[in-house]
């Protein structure tokens, strides 16, 4: 039996002296002692800033460190060679390589054309605000270090839908391109701003039949070449649903093999935005469930004024669990980036319990929780900061929990807004198995519990080391659980 565990393997300010794809590599054993069974790599292809980009500015899907563009043959995390290498050592462990993929936009294209836009309202993308007009922009993609190795395909104005700088006018804005698809954006599955198909950069238009087949295409070889077992999608509001479908279902009847995927869309005020993607994706994808993402953050933020008995109020994991796949932080709300909702140190340990030790949903870790880190930037508050995140310091021992314990019925005790709790019964088959929850977000915290007549006479001890005292189950299979104030603790059997 195995409780599935993700880790997102970087942060947006990845700075170590190791690159990643040589670090993960080495780190492998490591991971697989954790109990993780995959893991999440960021974009591998070259990028329009280089060596220096975290990944999401792509220039070219075939430069996986390969080829000299953009002033460098490597990627940020190391070459091509690196980045296979790294995917065959993690599977040799048994881990899955979940590998990042962008199809919302391009960027640094390599030559101008002349085309004919319309600019449109950044507050309402369906009003336009000037008429056609001529403008020089940067859409024609050749990748002239490549020279046409692996693909021939040349992309042109033709295979987007908007762009964001008229080059001749030096003027920034959203400016939809005329092409032989019309001027209208796609349908994508976000509403938001009227339509919200433009995003960034050259943004990919999936209705050129072309596009479609070249995306196929690459697809296969990505994997051909790799061997990842997974894929992340990035900013999947903004993509036409019906092409990713189709993308999915091509590599699935190409391969004859089930992928794992999860979808990034980024919701934070209704669930049913969620509900409403998995209806329109049938299911073909996981989604990262960002609404208790935001739960998680309200609740750090406001202290015992949270009721934490409606922690899980509004969220996917609720909802539809199955496809749900839990996180604390992730790259896009870590400190000083666009989405920052970065979930406060005190509530960390409390929220991986809640992610790590239930039943529902799939975890991801985040990479600072797992080995800390630091770095400065000026952020979207415009000014320099700097900022260092700490290990979480009981992230190690909660995965062992999940790993070695997390089997069973659970039963629920969310019924007090400032202390919560829950237990798993355990197998017989599993040695150590089964273990009591329970965490406050104010004062001391106390709640009767059952874990099961299995268990009754055993001594159960705190693993996390909060709580000294011993508790002993009674012959009907109920305790009384404590933790201290603003805590977490893990009663398991002693042994």
């Amino acid at each position: 039996m195995t409780n599935q565990l993700l880790i997102q393997y970087f942060h947006w300010y990845y700075n170590e002296e190791e690159k990643l794809w040589a670090k993960v590599k080495n780190e492998a054993d490591y991971l697989a002692g954790l109990g993780v069974t995959g893991v999440w790599l960021p974009p591998a292809y070259k990028a329009t800033s280089g060596n220096v980009s975290v990944g999401y500015d792509c220039y070219d899907l075939y430069d996986l460190g390969e080829f000299d563009q953009k002033d460098t043959v490597e990627v940020k995390y190391g070459t091509k060679d690196e980045y296979v290498d790294a995917i065959r050592t993690l599977k040799e462990k048994g881990i899955s390589t979940i590998a990042d993929i962008v199809f919302n936009h391009k960027a640094g294209a390599d030559e101008l054309e002349r085309i004919i836009v319309r600019k449109v309202d950044p507050d309402n993308r369906k009003e336009f605000i000037s008429d056609e007009m001529e403008i020089d922009a940067w859409t024609k993609f050749t990748f002239p270090g490549r020279k046409g190795k692996y693909s021939e395909f040349i992309w042109d104005h033709q295979c987007f839908s908007g762009i964001d700088f008229a080059d001749d006018l030096k003027e920034e804005g959203i400016f939809s391109i005329q092409n032989e698809y019309g001027d209208a954006w796609e349908d994508v599955p976000s509403h938001e701003l009227g339509n919200y198909d433009y995003l960034m950069f050259n943004d990919i238009d999936s209705r050129n039949p072309a596009v479609r087949q070249d995306l196929k295409n690459w697809g296969e070889w990505y994997y051909k070449t790799c061997g990842m077992d997974g894929f992340r999608l990035d900013a999947v509001k903004h993509i036409s649903a019906d092409f990713l479908n189709e993308w999915l279902d091509h590599m699935k009847n190409t391969f004859k093999r089930d992928f794992f995927v999860v979808a990034e869309n980024w919701v934070v005020n209704d669930v049913d935005q969620l509900l409403d993607y998995i209806k329109i994706t049938e299911g073909r994808m996981q989604l990262f469930d960002t609404m208790l993402h935001h739960n998680l953050y309200q609740a750090a933020q406001n202290h015992e004024d949270f009721d934490l008995s409606k922690i899980f109020d509004n969220t996917l994991v609720k909802t539809h669990p199955t496809l749900a796949v839990t996180f604390v932080d992730n790259h896009d709300s870590q400190p000083l980036q666009a989405l920052e909702s970065y979930v406060d140190f005190w509530f960390r340990p409390l929220a991986y319990s809640l992610i790590l030790l239930r039943e529902q949903g799939i975890p991801c870790l985040f990479f600072p929780d797992l080995y800390g880190c630091k770095y400065t930037d000026i952020g979207f508050h415009g000014k320099e900061t700097e900022i260092e995140i700490v290990g979480v310091q009981e992230l190690h021992e909660l995965c062992r929990l999940r790993k070695d314990c997390s089997y069973g019925l659970q039963r629920d005790y969310l019924n007090h807004p400032n202390c919560i709790g829950w237990t798993r019964e355990g197998n017989d088959d599993i040695d150590c198995s089964g273990f009591a929850v329970i965490m406050c977000n104010g004062g001391e915290g106390f709640k009767d519990m059952q874990i099961g007549i299995r268990h009754a006479g055993k001594i159960f001890i705190d693993a996390l080391g909060h709580c000294k005292e011993e508790i002993q189950i009674n012959e009907a299979g109920w305790a009384t659980f404590k933790c201290e104030h603003k805590s977490v603790s893990v009663w398991i059997a002693k042994t």
